[in-house]
């Protein structure tokens, strides 16, 4: 086991200690909350599990939903997300638009500071804008700065231009001017994104590749890293520099690696945790022995099963009859009311209908009943060439989750059943699942999408044939020419409807199901933000409040 701990110098160590009382003066001489009158709990340190132990710390280059709940705490981009989900300042305390929607002026806080006390500077956006984009850095997210439109992105990308010529300019230490390559009104939304975040360049200039270690880490967040046990914990604590530390309740998050979800519940109860998930199919009953506890919201992500379309992938998969076949015979209903139990929604489309401004098309498949889709699968299949007296074989890849493998087991019993496919499922870890997806040496894989940001293409965007997400390697040129234009066009669903339609006639994913959010919450824990669709979480703006 690998155990990365605070070292901090002397120096820094002082500077810690004079900050003591900003760290704690909130909850010593404040007893109840400043707005709801709560009273507060003596300990403010806030628990909560993780299913997968995290593989980097660095903004430019996670990839993770997880990690970004982590980064949220340790860094600030130029804009944050309230708990309704709305757009508001971060780093940046003003921004506009001009120029029809292609210049972003952006206007940082003269008291932002980095946990060392330098000054939050326009300067240290580009600098991790740039790097960002650099091909050197090989940031498995350089593709989200390509469809943030940023002028001369995609060349920087691609090698043919210097991160120097990305067009993000310090016009002076507090403003922060981007130029885009076309129109993009929600492009300040995209800022609020783990990606864009500043990193400081002094320390990474340093410490190279062990930047982001407890006692080498310098971040601009309301927590900095104090502890960081690989695959086991992290824990983050109030930062003294933070320029809204005095309005921070919680002083101390601990995420613990726990990828049992049972395990994780025996834990909940034993009240080690304030947070973790609910064991799938447990939540109508924990709804009645833990009212107020077990949650269940709406969520901004889709669930599928994604076929390898690449060179690598089975020749069968290159047969759209095939891929339809399965999708048919996947019985949603039963995945959802019967296996997860958590209030999740059918999925026929990609995108999922909690989406701004998206319209939820009619997808003919999804409006007929399963006996019919079963009808059709085996139809198609017999048509293709297999049947139970030659099936179809292939493995089926997920990440390490009891929920996935009961997701699995009910899925390929249903191929196996319905239409004879032997199915052999192939369970990793977090990591390796990841470069597995990434190098197409996979069959079929589970997969999974939550929203960067609140839009349409957030979802339809990874299919593009030169999204850096696209692992199952799915190309149709009809398809790219619908989500390409539906970012310049002035009705834009009219494409994604187009989109959506092409996805259920070729069929590279199976949508399974679109998320709800499935928690147990500590009655002590306040602040989660349950009414914020894309789950957005910021640690600061929780409290706990006394038993």
């Amino acid at each position: 086991m690998t155990i990365l701990k605070t070292n901090f110098s002397k120096g820094a160590a002082i500077a810690l200690l004079a900050g003591a009382t900003a760290l704690t003066s909130f909850t010593a001489f404040a007893a109840t909350h400043p707005v709801t009158g709560e009273e507060l709990a003596a300990d403010q340190t806030y628990t909560y599990r993780m299913l997968d132990g995290i593989p980097t710390l660095d903004p430019q280059l996670n990839e993770g939903a997880q990690t970004s709940d982590i980064l949220r705490d340790l860094f600030e981009g130029l804009t944050n997300q309230d708990a309704e989900g709305n757009l508001i300042p971060g780093a940046a305390e003003s921004w506009e638009a001009t120029e029809g929607n292609t210049v972003y002026t952006f206007k940082l806080r003269a008291n932002g500071k980095w946990s060392n006390g330098d000054p939050v500077t326009a300067g240290d956006f580009v600098y991790a804008w740039r790097r960002a984009v650099d091909p050197a850095t090989a940031s498995p997210y350089s593709w989200y700065m390509d469809i943030m439109s940023i002028k001369n992105g995609a060349a920087v990308i691609a090698g043919d231009m210097k991160p120097e010529e990305l067009g993000v300019e310090a016009v002076d230490d507090l403003t922060f001017k981007v130029t885009l390559n076309k129109a993009l009104p929600y492009f300040a939304d995209m800022t609020a994104h783990a990606t864009t975040f500043p990193t400081h360049q002094a320390t990474i200039e340093k410490h190279g590749g062990d930047w982001t270690k407890p006692g080498n880490m310098i971040s601009n967040g309301a927590y900095v890293l104090t502890e960081w046990t690989l695959k086991e914990r992290t824990t983050r604590e109030r930062n003294p520099m933070y320029w809204n530390n005095d309005k921070t309740i919680i002083d101390k998050v601990v995420t613990l690696v726990i990828s049992d979800e049972n395990v994780a519940f025996t834990r909940y109860k034993a009240g080690e945790l304030d947070k973790t998930e609910i064991p799938a199919g447990q939540y109508p009953t924990l709804k009645e022995s833990l009212p107020g506890q077990a949650l269940v919201f709406p969520r901004l992500c889709t669930y599928y099963y994604q076929f390898n379309l690449s060179e690598n992938g089975p020749e069968a998969f290159k047969d759209v009859r095939v891929r339809k076949a399965l999708s048919y015979s996947i019985d949603r209903n039963v995945i959802s009311e019967k296996v997860l139990k958590g209030g999740q929604f059918a999925a026929y489309t990609y995108t999922p209908e909690a989406t701004a401004g998206f319209t939820m098309p009619t997808i003919p498949y999804g409006t007929w009943s399963q006996k019919d889709r079963d009808a059709k699968a085996t139809e198609l299949m017999t048509a293709a060439g297999f049947s139970k007296s030659n099936p179809l074989k292939f493995e089926l890849l997920y990440n390490t989750s009891e929920a996935h493998k009961k997701i699995a087991i009910a899925v390929s019993a249903m191929w196996k059943q319905k239409l004879g496919v032997e199915v052999t499922l192939v369970n990793q870890e977090w990591k390796t699942y990841l470069e597995t997806k990434k190098t197409q040496s996979f069959d079929a894989a589970r997969a999974a999408w939550c929203g960067d940001y609140n839009e349409a293409s957030t979802f339809l965007d990874l299919l593009d044939t030169k999204h850096g997400q696209n692992d199952g390697k799915y190309s149709n040129p009809a398809y790219d020419k619908e989500v390409r234009a539906a970012s310049t066009s002035a009705d834009a669903n009219v494409h994604y409807t187009a989109a959506e339609k092409i996805l259920a006639d070729d069929m590279p994913i199976a949508p399974i199901y679109h998320y709800t959010g499935n928690i147990l919450i500590s009655p002590q824990l306040k602040g989660f933000p349950v009414n914020n669709v894309m789950l957005k979480m910021y640690s600061r703006d929780m409290y706990k409040v006394a038993k």
